[in-house]
């Protein structure tokens, strides 16, 4: 009998200790996609995506003159649900078929300028999910 409490307190602490890192790992939340920053895994309505690299930042900055407006263009990555990572491209204002409808990149922050040079660091983006169902 004492050879089963000796044996049944240390299985009991590690039965506790496993079971309270279970719990704090599954409680990471996740990022609205108001503001993400490249790297970031964003729950968006829906789809949990990441922005992973800025391809072009063509826009025109906000103390000069420009012909064009320009255009941002993002890698990106959707993260499934059983964990398969979907690459795709998106266009700052172009809705970009992703689950059961659409993803839009809204804005990119900060705005550029002609005396500063962005760092990818810097970039913030906002994204809108509309649903197909």
């Amino acid at each position: 009998m004492q050879n089963i409490t000796r044996l049944a307190a240390p299985l009991v602490l590690v039965a506790l200790g496993l079971s309270a890192c279970a719990m704090t790992s599954a409680q990471t939340p996740l990022a609205d996609a108001g503001n993400v920053a490249l790297g970031q895994q964003a729950y968006a309505d829906g789809p949990i995506i990441q922005p992973v690299e800025v391809l072009e930042d063509s826009r025109c900055p906000m103390n000069a003159r420009c012909v064009w407006a320009g255009r941002v263009r993002v890698k990106m990555l959707w993260i499934r649900g059983n964990g398969e990572k979907q690459p795709f491209e998106i266009t700052l204002g172009e809705s970009t078929p992703i689950a059961d409808g659409s993803i839009t990149l809204e804005s990119v922050r900060p705005d550029k300028m002609t005396n500063v040079e962005l760092k990818p660091e810097d970039y913030r983006f906002s994204f809108r999910f509309a649903g197909g169902l």
